[in-house]
């Protein structure tokens, strides 16, 4: 049986993913009322230093997780704050079980969309542009990094679509 506070945050990314999906983009008013919603079903617990502990320490392990990857242009700033959101309401413990999990689906779901649009040839090439420098380096061929074109990119995909799946999965087979 699920509680409350897990039924909310299911409906929240469940339309945070259909928003990515269609929109392609997360509202802010979704992540603020989650966080607001969070806050107050947690201080409605009544669990002592609950608010401390689950709301304050999930949503900055939430936010400190995917950070890095959005200051590497890797991630939108969506994304980030919706797993801050999720962490908000799960607990820092919970929230790094949905980001691996949220990784994991992720990366299969780059993959399909690769295999979809016919683009896994450019990704390649992407790869192998990025890495080849620093395998050349490793084998002692002093080399630059040499930078992608902007125009290389093979897209980006509706990663609030993972953190939900990451989200449903463990709070449903918790």
């Amino acid at each position: 049986m699920l509680t409350a506070l897990e039924m909310i945050l299911v409906c929240l990314v469940a339309q945070a993913a259909l928003t990515d999906l269609t929109l392609r983009k997360i509202p802010n008013v979704l992540i603020l009322s989650g966080l607001l919603l969070a806050l107050i079903l947690h201080s409605l617990a009544g669990h002592h230093g609950a608010v401390a502990q689950q709301w304050l320490a999930g949503a900055v392990t939430g936010l400190f997780l995917f950070l890095p990857l959005y200051l590497l242009r890797g991630m939108a700033a969506g994304d980030v704050k919706l797993l801050a959101m999720v962490g908000a309401f799960l607990g820092p413990l919970a929230t790094l079980k949905v980001a691996a999990l949220a990784t994991l689906f992720g990366g299969m779901l780059a993959l399909v969309m690769l295999l979809w649009t016919g683009r896994w040839r450019q990704a390649w090439r992407n790869v192998w542009t990025l890495c080849a420098p620093v395998c050349w380096r490793c084998l002692g061929v002093p080399m630059q990094a040499v930078p992608l074109p902007a125009v290389a990119s093979v897209g980006g995909i509706p990663y609030g679509v993972a953190i939900a799946l990451a989200t449903a999965s463990t709070v449903l087979l918790a």
